[in-house]
């Protein structure tokens, strides 16, 4: 059964044009975070919520 997978390493023209990219393709842009925050906002709302319901219950 022959393996599909071909490691990008062994090719040399690969690895040279890796190599010789310029530098501004690489970077990606950072991932926002707002949605980290509205997520973290919204648990605290919850939480305050309940506990608030326990304790007047």
């Amino acid at each position: 059964m022959s393996d599909k997978y071909m490691d990008p390493s062994g090719n040399t023209e690969q690895f040279r044009a890796f190599a010789h990219a310029p530098e501004g393709a690489a970077p990606a842009a950072p991932a926002s975070r707002v949605p980290l925050v509205a997520g973290i906002a919204v648990a605290v709302v919850l939480l305050v919520a309940v506990v608030a319901w326990l304790a007047l219950g």
